[in-house]
């Protein structure tokens, strides 16, 4: 399959309506707008979830759905499953003074959980670009096998709970953006894609309908060709978009058009399905300052430093990208000074083949040790050693002391979400992994 380039703006557009809500439209209105929001089962199939650390916040879920079914087989039609190359994840404060919308690169390499399929049948968990499972769940259609896959997988990752999901499709973007007249944007050199079918001049210039869709889903044309300068490309034009959104949608004919287009392409979980849920968690959102809604990436960084062969992809860098998991999941504001932060820090990631790893098997099972050695070395670790270790009754890491962000760097990529702990005895400049009981026997 080649590579495309993909939507976001669809999380703006959702986060647009939400915000807007529908004040002052009739009954039938009403009645034709809640008809149009699919609700979808998303509550089987998830299994052991993340722990509630912040009762009162929220975290929502937003795909972008890449089908090619119906008026979106313009955009090709050799797809078979469903799509999604961008995940957003966006979290409510618990005081709903300030808001978080953090975005997953689509070349995101991570660990895919098992998952059910369309038919029923259960795929082998393995390592992968993140937005593969989306489509493992939509093999067959299945909205909510799809957002199941794509929950498990972020929350398997991430370790934050994810409460709501939502999905819109390009149609319903472009319809939001034509209800608005368009949105400003100016590209620094002309844009030629044929891929994103765009044709695009330098300078500021409104765009609308293809223009616009084509705008937010152009990635070799522009920049460095990355899914990274797409994404900042995008978090742009969703800041202008809801600015214009909360500025221009004061007429009832243009906020009708801008919310039907998008719940004719809106799919959400069951308790957000329809007008009523998603206004009231609009009375809750309206008053949010724009200096406090903060869009962020996941801190990453080449999967090449590690994989020499694979060019392609992404890793996350670690402790930073835990250390963002962690205040959302303590419902922790990301300032200014913390942004400056991760973006110093991005400039010398510690990599995974700088992390030394000295790999004991404590099943009493032959053989665990090599097979989660040769699970790390995959994974770009620098594998020391492997050997036995007295039985133990759970996966540990220890570390020696000045190593605890390599043990971290470890942890974060295995799943369980392994706690490291400083071990006196623990060797010099290498973790130790003691492989558990508990320790996937195909090697995490």
């Amino acid at each position: 399959m080649t590579r495309r380039g993909r939507i976001v703006a669809w999380a703006g557009a959702v986060l647009a309506a939400v915000l807007l809500g529908t004040t002052g439209a009739g009954a039938w209105v009403y009645q034709h707008l809640d008809a149009n929001i699919r609700g979808a089962d998303i509550g089987d199939g998830l299994g052991d979830r993340p722990a509630n650390l912040s009762p009162g916040s929220k975290n929502i879920l937003v795909v972008g759905s890449d089908s090619r079914a119906g008026a979106n087989a313009a955009y090709g039609k050799g797809l078979t499953t469903m799509q999604s190359d961008t995940l957003m994840l966006l979290h409510l404060s618990a005081d709903r003074r300030w808001a978080t919308a953090l975005s997953f690169p689509r070349d995101s390499w991570v660990r895919i959980p098992a998952c059910v399929r369309g038919d029923g049948s259960s795929s082998a968990p393995h390592h992968f670009k993140i937005n593969e499972a989306f489509s493992i769940g939509g093999d067959t259609g299945d909205t909510g096998k799809a957002a199941t896959c794509a929950i498990k997988t972020v929350e398997g990752a991430t370790g934050l709970r994810v409460d709501h999901f939502a999905s819109l499709d390009f149609q319903g973007f472009k319809g939001m953006v034509n209800a608005l007249d368009g949105i400003e944007v100016c590209p620094e050199h002309a844009i030629h894609d044929t891929k994103a079918r765009l044709d695009l001049p330098a300078g500021c210039q409104n765009v609308r309908d293809e223009q616009a869709l084509g705008y937010v889903r152009t990635r070799y044309s522009v920049g460095d060709g990355s899914d990274l300068g797409r994404i900042g490309r995008q978090q742009e034009f969703l800041k202008a978009l809801g600015t214009k959104a909360r500025a221009q949608l004061t007429s009832p004919g243009s906020l009708y058009d801008f919310l039907d287009s998008a719940t004719r392409s809106l799919t959400t979980d069951r308790e957000l399905a329809g007008i009523k849920p998603l206004y009231d968690l609009a009375a809750t959102l309206k008053d949010i300052p724009a200096d406090r809604l903060t869009f962020l990436t996941v801190p990453n960084y080449p999967r090449e430093a590690d994989v020499p062969s694979d060019r392609a992809n992404v890793v996350w860098q670690y402790p930073q990208a835990g250390e963002v998991f962690r205040d959302l999941a303590h419902d922790r504001e990301i300032g200014a000074a913390a942004k400056r932060k991760l973006a110093a820090a991005a400039t010398h990631p510690v990599t995974a083949s700088a992390v030394r790893v000295r790999v004991l098997n404590g099943t009493g099972v032959p053989g665990r040790a090599a097979t989660a050695a040769a699970s790390l070395r995959a994974l770009g670790f620098t594998v020391t050693t492997t050997g036995n270790a007295p039985a133990a009754a759970t996966t540990a890491l220890g570390y020696p002391a000045g190593l605890r962000d390599h043990a971290e760097i470890l942890a974060a990529r295995l799943p369980g979400h392994l706690t490291p702990r400083q071990a006196a005895d623990a060797p010099p400049g290498e973790i130790t992994l003691t492989v558990g009981p508990d320790f996937p026997s195909d090697g995490g």
